[in-house]
């Protein structure tokens, strides 16, 4: 863009995993990349966690993939 500007954009995700939180993140995270491209930045807005037979069953987040647009 001309002078150096950028416009960014923002979009949600939720990803799960059964491991934790981290891997949760690096799951929705390997997603978005295979999708987005310049992405500049994660902000997790929520984790959460579902649960089955009084156990943990599956680590939850959501997350905002900030991208800067072509």
């Amino acid at each position: 863009m001309a002078n150096g500007t950028q416009v960014a954009r923002i979009t949600h995700i939720i990803a799960e995993s059964p491991k934790g939180f981290e891997d949760a993140i690096q799951v929705g995270f390997n997603r978005a990349v295979a999708t987005l491209r310049g992405i500049t930045g994660l902000r997790i807005a929520e984790m959460r966690v579902s649960v089955k037979d009084n156990k943990i069953a599956t680590y939850r987040v959501k997350m905002e993939v900030i991208f800067i647009l072509e």
